[in-house]
């Protein structure tokens, strides 16, 4: 059978809602890369004016712009990565280097048209499934991951033989809308993929918002460095997503969702494909759900590539086929979201922990804290520790119980220098900060925060300059540019930490990577620029001895230059050892 052609593409997804980015990947997958001629036949089948459009196809890190790139290697470059050769098999399979693909705990990965594979040697690269998470090493009650483990999980029957969509039923059946809110309020449940806003609080604007078509949008593009909680959960409770999903959408009136997955996961779409299509036959998405009259459609949009659009803003213009830039805000999504209607973002794990809160009630889930704290929060553990992976914490667990006792300290008798918190976002936390306990007023108390849940783990044989660097220049290429401020000032970090304009002055130093950081904290756009200075401030806190080692290295010593045409001596210029 022929391709389809240009315009057959385009007509087969321009009165789908949110057209674009399954527009592009078809041609993508068509061609191997998203051609000049592809971009103009989006651009008049989708009415979208051409320089936006090819503003916004060149944003996307993995939509290629020249010919067999879907087939290039692609590996992954990543803070956690980086340490396993990852710059090595980039070079020896002639490849692309990539941010963070998600595979922390089984570095390195490497994309190859729609194939994972890992492996720490370019021969010796294979396709593996998710890391399924280890039993709770303490034996304490979990809730997202209460049932992840039981054969069969990821199909509609296995998920139904754990009483799966038990909570839905009951929502649905008996009880009001506003009764789940006010459930899922009780229970303390806060986002987590980073921001920790209440959940409940966040349906009840949705539901109280005028207007519509209302919509759930779940946010399934965990691209944070040492994040990959969203993955597991994904791959082995599909049906678990989706029943959180829909019982949002009770809650709060909406009629579409979209899963915005990111673009390194492709086993996971065809998993998320096959639990929609059991679910729809079911009767438990579509029209007339449970035999009432609540309707509620379901779409996957996959992205292209950028940690930025794990922001809400960003990912909402992503899904209306907009340059993905953060949005101003106010007005916020709940009123103002996609297609400027009531819209509800919530992360893959809050939204797993739903049915587990409406079958088994606010005050079970609030019990599962220790010390007051109300829930749990699922740790990617990775770095220089013995036993990488997912593991669902109690908030108020000790984070050396998790480094220690759960995570088996660093490997090959290194000790633990430092650990990065919220993937890399919340800096470094070190020296007596290894005393806090997994929850946000703790962590706060020592100037970072928990964030998504990313747990890095660096021992003592690592620069922790060059970390600092790494983790920065991350961040100076995600950045979306947007904002001078953070446009700028992550790049202007990056070369202090390389030793660029250092003039071996360490207080100096110090004073202009604060004053950067304390600039790019106040006045960035987004998330990505207020938090990427914690990297810089965490570094000089923690490390000052490397800060001034670093530094001092960096010293320019005087050079004469060559006597000039004149016979006179030239001026002395500085150069680097």
């Amino acid at each position: 059978m022929a391709d389809p052609s240009d315009a057959e593409l385009v007509r087969r997804w321009k009165d789908e809602p949110a057209p674009l980015l399954p527009v592009l990947h078809a041609f993508h997958d068509r061609d191997g890369y998203v051609s000049d001629e592809a971009i103009r036949s989006i651009s008049s089948g989708l009415k979208t004016p051409l320089a936006d459009l090819f503003g916004t196809v060149t944003f996307y890190h993995h939509i290629s712009r020249t010919p067999g790139g879907l087939d290039r290697f692609r590996v992954c470059t990543g803070p956690i990565c980086v340490l396993r050769g990852a710059q090595e098999m980039c070079d020896a399979l002639n490849g692309v280097p990539m941010a963070c693909a998600g595979r922390c705990d089984e570095p390195v990965p490497v994309i190859q048209n729609h194939r994972v594979l890992v492996g720490t040697h370019a021969r010796r690269l294979r396709e593996v499934p998710t890391p399924l998470p280890a039993e709770n090493p303490g034996g304490l009650e979990e809730c997202v991951f209460r049932h992840i483990r039981a054969p069969n999980r990821s199909n509609l029957e296995g998920y139904h033989a754990t009483r799966g969509y038990e909570g839905l039923e009951r929502a649905v059946t008996q009880m009001r809308p506003a009764e789940v809110v006010e459930r899922i309020t009780a229970s303390g449940l806060a986002g987590r993929g980073g921001a920790g806003f209440p959940t409940g609080e966040k349906w009840k604007g949705v539901a109280g918002a005028a207007g519509g078509p209302k919509t759930v949008v779940c946010n399934a593009d965990e691209g944070e460095p040492g994040c990959f909680k969203d993955r597991a959960l994904m791959d082995y409770d599909p049906h678990a997503v989706l029943e959180g999903m829909v019982i949002a959408a009770f809650a709060t009136g909406a009629t579409r969702g979209f899963i915005y997955l990111r673009y390194e996961y492709p086993q996971t779409l065809n998993i998320l494909e096959c639990a929609i299509e059991e679910a729809e036959a079911a009767g438990l998405i579509g029209d007339g759900i449970l035999g009432t009259d609540f309707n509620f459609q379901i779409h996957i949009r996959r992205g292209g590539g950028a940690y930025v659009c794990g922001e809400e803003g960003s990912l909402l213009n992503s899904l209306e086929g907009r340059h993905p830039f953060p949005r101003n805000r106010p007005p916020y999504p709940v009123t103002h979201g996609f297609e400027d209607r009531p819209t509800a973002v919530n992360n893959v794990e809050t939204l797993v922990a739903v049915p587990q809160i409406i079958r088994k009630g606010a005050d079970w889930y609030r019990n599962l804290g220790l010390n007051g704290q109300s829930g749990t929060k699922v740790i990617s553990l990775s770095g220089d520790i013995a036993n990488p992976g997912n593991y669902e914490v109690p908030f108020g667990l000790p984070l050396r119980t998790l480094l220690y006792d759960w995570g088996g300290g660093a490997p090959d008798g290194r000790n633990i220098q430092a650990v990065t918190m919220a993937g890399l976002s919340g800096g470094f936390v070190a020296g007596a900060a290894l005393e806090a306990t997994l929850d946000e007023s703790s962590l706060r108390g020592y100037g970072s925060f928990l964030g998504a849940g990313g747990i890095i783990v660096f021992d003592d044989s690592r620069d922790m300059v060059e970390v600092a660097r790494c983790a920065m220049a991350f961040f100076a290429d995600e950045s979306c540019g947007k904002c001078f401020p953070c446009r700028i000032g992550t790049r202007r970090l990056v070369e202090r930490l390389d030793g660029d304009g250092v003039s071996g002055q360490v207080g100096q130093w110090r004073a202009e990577v604060h004053d950067i950081g304390e600039t790019m904290m106040a006045t960035s756009a987004c998330g990505l620029g207020t938090a990427a200075p914690l990297v810089t401030e965490s570094l000089i806190k923690y490390f000052p001895d490397q800060v001034e080692r670093h530094v001092l290295q960096q010293v320019s010593v005087m050079v004469p230059t060559p006597t000039s045409l004149s016979g006179k001596a030239g001026s002395d210029v500085q150069r680097k050892r």
